[in-house]
């Protein structure tokens, strides 16, 4: 069977990248003196989402999903994982994003779901499939992103603007919600 480059893609996207690499490339998305004892989670050779290492700080990282088009690793403080671990579970269950929301919205508000107090972050790391070799973990031309979350914040209570009004600058989204965050989105080189 011959494969045209688009097949050959789309097979390699579906490879899971063996433990070391998953791990080596979910490290990518946290700060670099958090990375050596941080938590990561990847997938089995089944693609099943699974404990790679267990960290000793207040970080956990997410490999890349092999089922999705793109290269993507995260970072984020464990206080946020009962909210991420939801958002999982929803997704698993083929929940589209706007009723994962609004389901995360309606348990915090109802106290089953809590979130962190205190503002909290999250980092991601991201770019074009083409630019991730699964073979070595090594991406080029990658994209991080900052994204604080501040539940229930406002474009009042924190001064920020709705959107981006200069390159880098700090704006908030999803304002007076369980969601609300600050974006900030580095230009891409």
């Amino acid at each position: 069977m011959i494969l045209c480059p688009f097949q050959f893609n789309s097979i390699a996207q579906n490879i899971v990248p063996a433990r070391e690499i998953q791990i080596k490339s979910a490290l990518l998305s946290a700060p670099a003196d958090k990375r050596d004892r941080a938590t990561v989670y990847g997938y089995s050779a089944n693609k099943k989402f699974i404990l790679l290492r267990k960290g000793s700080n207040e970080f956990i990282c997410l490999a890349d999903d092999p089922n999705e088009p793109e290269f993507s690793v995260a970072c984020y403080h464990r206080d946020l994982d009962p909210f991420m671990q939801r958002g999982r579970d929803l997704r698993k269950r083929g929940r589209p994003a706007k009723e994962i929301f609004d389901t995360r919205e309606k348990e915090v508000k109802a106290r089953k779901l809590i979130m962190p107090k205190q503002p909290t972050t999250l980092y991601v790391y991201s770019a074009n499939d083409k630019d991730y070799d699964r073979a070595t973990g090594e991406v080029k031309n990658g994209y991080l992103r900052y994204v604080i979350y501040i539940p229930y914040a406002t474009a009042e209570s924190t001064g920020l603007p709705l959107k981006p009004e200069a390159p880098s600058m700090p704006w908030i989204m999803n304002p007076g919600t369980h969601g609300a965050h600050i974006m900030i989105t580095p230009p891409k080189k």
